[in-house]
């Protein structure tokens, strides 16, 4: 057993099956404009941050091997977990919980809370300007938000044929989401795949999925005309957007908890031991590369064209995304959790690792996968970490807490 099986590996699994959004269904809807006073606008007001400026992108690279100071850290709501609670939208910070709480990413200043708005844990999927959120009131609704001020811009509305829909992917025209099935009984046995019109409100299509699919643990991207997800049946299934029909399934080795990567009309995910690569178009298997034996990929991200991926062992990976070739990697992270997911802002990769105390944000010089520095927070918490990059910051996610740290 390595060290990283023996003292990580019944950890991680407790916070991979964190949920993700809960959000909608498919029927009879409508919506427009709302007035909605329930948000509360914070102003933000302008002070030094630490290790930056006020508020400006002026940065101070620190010494080699030494990790930036934060430029502000702010607690966060209970339930903030998983890789789709933190966002970025313009220069606000979105960290999902209750109250729902936008920061303004210069300073932390709060702009805006909103309570009971957003459930627990929920996905922050902001599209076309817009935060689209399951309803708190598990009333069947999605609503929109103007993440600049909090306030409900867009809401759908759904019967009562479903049940705790929940959002999994949004584009520039629809929103994704998935339902169960309300029976007699209030049992539910089936679900629905259904497409929202962002402009309407109304279903687009649905489509019921097949007998013994999950409703959970859904991981989903909308990618042009492709509706891309995978589930805990280890499925990797592509759909129509303009249609909802299923253009094809695949069976993979495992559930895909580490995420969808995507590059030039390919879908790659993390299957076991492997990287495969399929064709969006019909699921033809393009390549396919293994890591060492009784290791497991994990993160992987396409940032500028390259593919990273990290496993088990400690290896980062860096790959040509179209061919499967390896260009480089990274061995010196055996005293380090391994990443689980990545960021990239000019020549430096980011990446927030798995569940370690000893764990954080690594940056990575990206030519040749060198460790430039590691920042950890000092909590000794062992939830994971993670990361988005916005501009010449990046914002970090971690237990109950929330840093901004320059790009540098």
């Amino acid at each position: 057993m390595t060290r990283d099986e023996g003292r990580g590996a019944s950890r991680r699994g407790v916070l991979r099956l964190a949920g993700t959004g809960l959000g909608l269904g498919a029927g009879a809807w409508g919506c427009g404009p709302v007035e909605d006073p329930a948000a509360v606008a914070t102003p933000s007001a302008p002070g030094t941050a630490p290790g930056g400026g006020t508020g400006g992108g002026a940065f101070t690279t620190p010494p080699p091997g030494t990790a930036p100071k934060p430029l502000w850290q702010r607690p966060t709501a209970k339930g903030s977990l998983g890789a789709d609670a933190l966002a970025v939208a313009g220069d606000v910070v979105l960290v999902s919980g209750d109250p729902l709480v936008g920061r303004d990413l210069a300073t932390g200043a709060e702009r805006w809370r909103r309570e009971e708005v957003a459930v627990p844990g929920a996905k922050m999927l902001v599209r076309g300007g817009t935060l689209y959120l399951a309803s708190a009131q598990y009333d069947g609704d999605v609503v929109g938000l103007d993440p600049a001020t909090g306030r409900e811009t867009w809401r759908s509305r759904l019967g009562k044929r479903f049940s705790q829909p929940r959002t999994i992917a949004a584009d520039e025209r629809r929103v994704y989401v998935l339902a169960g099935i309300l029976e007699k009984d209030f049992s539910v046995k089936r679900n629905v795949i259904a497409a929202i019109d962002a402009s309407t409100g109304k279903v687009a299509w649905q489509e019921l999925r097949d007998a013994g699919t999950e409703e959970y643990g859904i991981t989903a991207e909308a990618v042009g005309r492709h509706l891309v997800y995978t589930d805990f049946r280890e499925n990797v299934t592509v759909r129509d957007t303009a249609t909802g029909r299923q253009l094809w399934t695949k069976k993979i080795g495992r559930s895909n908890s580490g995420g969808l990567a995507f590059h030039d009309g390919l879908v790659i995910v993390a299957d076991a031991g492997r990287l495969r690569a399929f064709a969006l178009a019909d699921g033809t298997e393009k390549w396919s590369l293994a890591s060492e034996e009784f290791t497991r990929f994990h993160g992987i991200g396409v940032l500028d064209g390259v593919l990273y991926a990290a496993d088990s062992g400690h290896v980062l990976r860096a790959v040509e995304p179209g061919k499967g070739t390896e260009l480089w990697r990274t061995e010196a992270l055996l005293d380090v959790a391994y990443p689980g997911q990545f960021a990239k802002v000019g020549g430096t990769l980011y990446a927030a690792t798995e569940l370690d105390d000893e764990g954080g944000v690594l940056a990575f010089d990206a030519r040749d996968g060198k460790l430039r520095w590691r920042y950890n927070d000092g909590s000794g918490a062992l939830d994971r970490w993670y990361v988005v990059a916005a501009g010449d910051r990046l914002a970090a996610l971690h237990g109950e807490r929330v840093t901004v740290l320059p790009a540098v």
